[in-house]
């Protein structure tokens, strides 16, 4: 059964995973699971309460094929929890790693941005983390996806899901369709 783990941490952006986790787990029938720094309960921007399924450090590689990195205030403060082994043992054993909005400081931090093609909320965003891609850097409203990371701004979710359910071998016609229909109130 293919699956994905979803980092959550306090004050979470909550829309900003939301279509992909339903989506794979209702339409596409992927195993959703939610882990947290350090596998205690969360709240979200909005207020909604999250019970984890698991704690990071609980994380193994080996038994999922995405890693995802919810974006939130979390990841820009001095005491970001740092999650960079179990982002680089996940990137290294050939599986999805992809981060949204600030949860791209997290990838960054870990030195996955460094020589792959990536976006964020801006360049200047990801500079703190001290990583080395800037060169690689693209500045688009819309996921970027190179290889088995992929990246989005905090607006992106809809182009953040059809990107990582791509890297997981779900891009059909079917799946267009639903990326066409949720942009649609993007286009002018």
């Amino acid at each position: 059964m293919t699956t994905i783990v979803t980092i959550l941490t306090h004050g979470f952006a909550d829309w900003e995973t939301a279509m992909l986790n339903a989506g794979a787990r209702q339409y596409f029938g992927l195993t959703t699971l939610f882990a947290t720094p350090n596998g205690r309960p969360v709240v979200s921007a909005a207020g909604m309460k999250v019970t984890p399924d698991l704690a990071v450090t609980d994380i193994e590689p080996s038994t999922i094929d995405a890693l995802v990195v919810n974006g939130g205030t979390a990841w820009s403060q001095p005491d970001a929890p740092d999650i960079s082994a179990v982002l680089r043992d996940t990137s290294g054993a050939g599986k999805t790693v992809a981060g949204i909005c600030d949860g791209t400081l997290a990838l960054a931090r870990a030195g996955l941005l460094d020589t792959v093609a990536h976006t964020s909320n801006s360049r200047e965003n990801l500079t703190p983390t001290g990583y080395k891609g800037a060169q690689f850097y693209r500045d688009q409203p819309a996921a970027v996806l190179d290889g088995r990371i992929v990246t989005a701004p905090g607006t992106a979710p809809v182009t953040f899901m059809g990107a990582v359910l791509e890297t997981l071998g779900l891009r059909n016609n079917e799946l267009d369709y639903y990326l066409g229909l949720y942009a649609a109130e993007h286009r002018a």
